[in-house]
């Protein structure tokens, strides 16, 4: 078992799974043009189902070399539950099954260390970003109720109900044709218009999605810090146990 889990943590293993990883999800892409599909499409689907045996039979080896424990990793559960979603047959009513074996790409965030901190931050973050989600989610139902007032007959393809002013001002947050696609043409009629939009976008844009950022780098800084203090831990209690392996040896003689 010892062996079997030192292997599995190797970076040679690892490496060869991302490796896989990688060859799989550009067969996927492959599998999307019809033109490649008609020349070589029994290959690509055989080499698919030799990458799929190849996880089924990592996931296989890991239950054996961590047994009750595999559950107990999140990127484990995460694992299984991609590569069960593969194993599903994609039968009738079930077709879009098969569009989900792309997912197998996302097996890249549990091998990678880089990748998994930066989820790891992400989720961390998810708490304090639900607070600035419903702060934002005020701002936009404030200025949504007064767009539709305010701009509501003069423009009613963009502001003309509360679902539509709510639409319009996501797009002007995003700052996707702002100006001369909606904000323009509506000072055009209303000349002050500019007073409403330009404080909507500075409240938005600069203040509350940088601070969505802000939040996730922190989390992300959060997790490094994590990370590192647990390693250093494990370094720590492998030197204290060869110093006591040391220790009792120095004591027979």
């Amino acid at each position: 078992m010892t062996q079997l889990k030192t292997f599995l943590e190797s970076p040679i293993c690892r490496n060869a799974i991302v490796g896989v990883i990688i060859f799989n999800a550009i067969l996927l892409g492959l599998e999307t043009s019809e033109t490649i599909m008609d020349r070589a499409g029994g290959l690509i689907l055989t080499l698919d189902r030799l990458c799929l045996a190849i996880f089924v039979v990592e996931l296989l080896a890991k239950l054996i070399a961590y047994r009750a424990g595999f559950f107990r990793n999140g990127w484990n559960v995460f694992d299984f539950v991609i590569v069960g979603i593969a194993l599903v047959p994609a039968g009738q009513g079930l077709s879009v099954l098969r569009a989900l074996r792309i997912l197998r790409v996302l097996r890249v965030i549990s091998v990678s260390a880089n990748l998994r901190r930066v989820v790891e931050g992400f989720v961390t973050a998810l708490p304090g970003m639900g607070s600035v989600f419903l702060l934002m989610g005020i701002i936009f139902y404030i200025g949504a109720v007064m767009a539709t007032k305010l701009f509501g007959d003069a423009f009613p393809e963009w502001f003309g109900t509360l679902g539509l002013s709510a639409y319009t001002l996501f797009q002007i947050m995003t700052l996707e044709s702002w100006s001369m696609g909606i904000v323009r043409p509506v000072m055009e009629t209303f000349p002050y218009a500019w007073l409403f939009f330009v404080p909507f976008i500075m409240v938005t844009t600069f203040a509350v999605v940088n601070l969505l950022v802000g939040l996730i780098v922190n989390s992300m800084q959060d997790a490094h810090a994590q990370e590192s203090n647990a390693a250093t831990d494990a370094y720590r209690d492998e030197v204290l146990e060869r110093l006591r392996q040391i220790e009792a040896q120095l004591n027979k003689k």
